[in-house]
């Protein structure tokens, strides 16, 4: 007969591993927090003197600029697709996703070369149309202001996607009595759509905001220094690992702002959600030529976020691969990207399925949270956090070694894959615990209770019953979550071996040596990868 004590040591196992990966998870945070506070107070004056004030404040006009524009291209986009049915609404209801696979460097990557003074527009306008002083009407894009631009145009489907699935929720009682009241189409989008949608436009641009702040290609590449770029250069031109560390402590403070934001945006969103049930609105049907005004209005942050770069890495992809073939290092580079991105895919939504299966037989929900931490934190934040952590581990077990055994072993993690898998699994972790755990909310508690009854273990009961239940669910975090390895670039920059490339780091160093056409194939191979979870969330959008 087996002895009670061995599911309870097993379930002992399982919490305490739980506890063990989120401590993992949440170590390079620790670690980062400690040495910042135990930094030379001399670094400090100079950092605060001479590096803050100015990356501060382009960070702060950069996080506000760009929160307004994807707040007025999201909410105005969305509304035009709910709101109102015209020709081509269908395709510009998925269209508007698919900025989503253009990461924020290769936009930057794109429209540097296409504006350039001797890249295609300009060569146009001077060359074949005689156009002079082409620089009065063609804008620098190389500026703070450029900078706000482009990346407003591939982040606004964050603001998109959480306020067109509040809008499509809203009674139609609402907008009836508006009408009643005398509401124009204006007055009821601001009088009434737009209230009623706050709290997910400030779900929305939070996740906007922190994806802009997490940057650090397209801010170099356009000559704007912020804050994760001053982090960037006093580590690696500067090799001042402290410095860097405390520069981060005030990343974390907006961080953590930014995440308090998104939080009480969703508390809000499920209480206007609750209290907003009903029949849908019917969209007003538009004539003909309202529809078409309607259409190309809504389809230009499409035009600008997507098709446009799209269109000049496809043209200038095949340029190259008609003049040099397709290279054995890009082969090799592509290799390097799709393996890296696989198993750290795997090891994610494993320790994403030990958390939150344990805290569903624990009913504790405390390590999940902790867990997921690394996903609000920068991937440049988060590099130096693991260097330090990871630093401390290889000097501690080197010195022991060396000491007790006379074995010198060198850096045991620093400056190996293991430290890029280890990057991405804490960054990327709370998609796959907020996958399962979504999953895990449509697995009745009753089934468990059942399988109990039958005198199953909880190992059984996660293989048997839910693991099936959950594949869709773990499907979709896998995909995320592989697609957002591939297009990871800042811990991928500072963490790689030096002798390994992924296609991210390939474009980037293509780009920061003036060389955009040789960089035009990984960008290109990147947002074809990256279209991957826009059809899925497309897919599911559909679905609702």
């Amino acid at each position: 007969m087996q002895s009670p004590f061995s599911s309870i040591s097993r379930f002992k196992f399982g919490f305490w591993l739980s506890c063990l990966l989120a401590l993992l998870a949440c170590l390079p945070v620790i670690a980062l927090l400690w040495t910042a506070l135990q930094g030379n107070s001399d670094i400090w004056l100079q950092l605060i003197q001479y590096i803050i004030p100015p990356t501060l404040i382009n960070t702060f006009i950069l996080l506000i600029g760009v929160g307004i524009m994807t707040i007025l291209i999201g909410t105005g986009s969305a509304w035009l697709v709910t709101a109102y049915e015209f020709k081509g609404r269908a395709i510009l209801d998925w269209a508007l996703l698919l900025p989503l696979a253009v990461p924020t460097y290769i936009i930057a990557y794109s429209y540097i070369d296409l504006l350039h003074p001797i890249g295609p527009i300009q060569s146009l306008l001077r060359d074949d149309l005689g156009i002079q002083h082409i620089n009065t009407f063609i804008p620098n894009i190389r500026s703070l202001w450029g900078c706000i631009f482009l990346l407003s145009f591939v982040l606004y489907p964050y603001v998109y996607l959480s306020t067109r699935a509040l809008f499509m929720m809203q009674s139609a009682s609402f907008i009836e009595v508006s009408k009643t009241l005398g509401f124009g189409p204006i007055q009821l989008f601001y009088r009434v759509a737009i209230p009623l949608a706050r709290p997910a436009i400030a779900v929305g641009t939070s996740l906007a905001l922190m994806e802009t702040i997490n940057d650090v290609g397209a801010t170099e590449f356009l000559g704007v220094k912020t804050l994760t770029l001053s982090i960037y250069s006093t580590w690696v031109n500067q090799s001042n690992l402290a410095g860097a560390a405390q520069i981060a402590i005030f990343m974390l403070v907006i961080i953590t702002i930014l995440v308090t934001i998104e939080r009480m945006g969703r508390r809000k969103q499920r209480y206007h959600v609750a209290s907003q049930r009903g029949r849908p609105m019917t969209p007003t049907q538009l004539g003909k030529y309202n529809g078409i005004f309607v259409f190309l209005v809504g389809l230009m942050p499409v035009w600008f976020g997507f098709i446009i770069p799209t269109s000049y890495l496809t043209v200038e992809a095949f340029k190259r691969i008609q003049f040099n073939g397709f290279s054995e290092q890009l082969l090799q580079i592509s290799l390097n990207t799709l393996s890296l991105s696989l198993i750290a895919t795997v090891v994610t939504v494993v320790i994403g399925i030990i958390i939150t299966s344990t805290m569903r037989f624990k009913g504790n929900s405390a390590i999940v949270r902790f867990a997921s931490l690394g996903y609000a934190v920068p991937g440049t934040v988060l590099a130096i956090g693991l260097m330090l952590a990871l630093g401390f581990i290889d000097r501690s077990v080197g010195d022991f070694l060396e000491f007790k055994m006379g074995i010198s072993t060198g850096l045991l993690f620093l400056g190996t894959t293991f430290t890029v898998i280890y990057a991405y699994s804490t960054r990327f972790l709370a998609i796959a615990i907020g996958s399962t755990e979504a999953g895990y909310h449509r697995i009745s508690p009753s089934l468990d209770d059942a399988a109990r009854n039958l005198k199953r273990q909880s190992g059984s009961i996660l293989y048997k019953i839910h693991l099936p239940l959950l594949r869709p669910a773990l499907v979709s975090a896998a995909l995320l979550i592989f697609v957002d390895c591939m297009k990871e670039l800042p811990a991928t920059l500072l963490l790689r071996p030096i002798n390994l490339e992924t296609l991210a780091t390939f474009l980037y160093a293509e780009a920061s040596r003036g060389t955009y056409e040789d960089g035009a194939i990984a960008a290109l191979l990147i947002v074809i990868v990256g279209l991957i979870p826009v059809i899925l969330l497309a897919y599911v959008s559909k679905k609702r």
